[in-house]
């Protein structure tokens, strides 16, 4: 079942007061939200997408690449939990991941950069700690 996208249900621009009738296309269509969420281990699916394409989505989230804007290195790190969220207050609760969410890592607290839903892999800079300490906590 799809969700359709098409706005032609809106009220028209310029004063037109009738619109034409309109069929309903395959290619208006999307799909419904499944919202990637935390668990113990990454799960992805490849999603067949218009134009005969694939899409890797994810479905559960355990791992995020956390990037260092000051030293520019990256390393995957454990997500623990989530703290806050922008898009929606409800998500943070729920441990949903969606691009803008802060997560707590094992190497500090990291915002979300990626859209996991549709790049399939979560992305994240650093905001609090660093690589570095990181690094030297674990070995010592």
């Amino acid at each position: 079942m799809g969700v359709y996208q098409w706005r032609d249900h809106k009220k028209p621009s310029g004063g037109k007061r009738n619109w034409y009738y309109k069929v309903k296309r395959k290619y208006a269509h999307g799909r419904p939200f499944v919202p990637p969420v935390l668990a113990e281990e990454d799960s992805r699916v490849k999603v067949r997408v218009r134009g005969g394409n694939y899409k890797v989505r994810v479905r559960r989230v355990a791992y995020a690449v956390v990037s260092d804007p000051r030293t520019g290195k990256s390393v995957r790190a454990r997500i623990l939990r989530v703290i806050e969220s922008q898009p929606n207050r409800e998500f943070a609760r729920r441990g949903i991941i969606v691009k803008g969410v802060v997560i707590e890592t094992e190497v500090g607290r990291a915002r979300v950069t990626s859209r996991p839903g549709q790049d399939g892999v979560v992305n994240a800079i650093l905001l609090e700690g660093s690589l570095e300490q990181a690094r030297g906590e674990s070995s010592g």
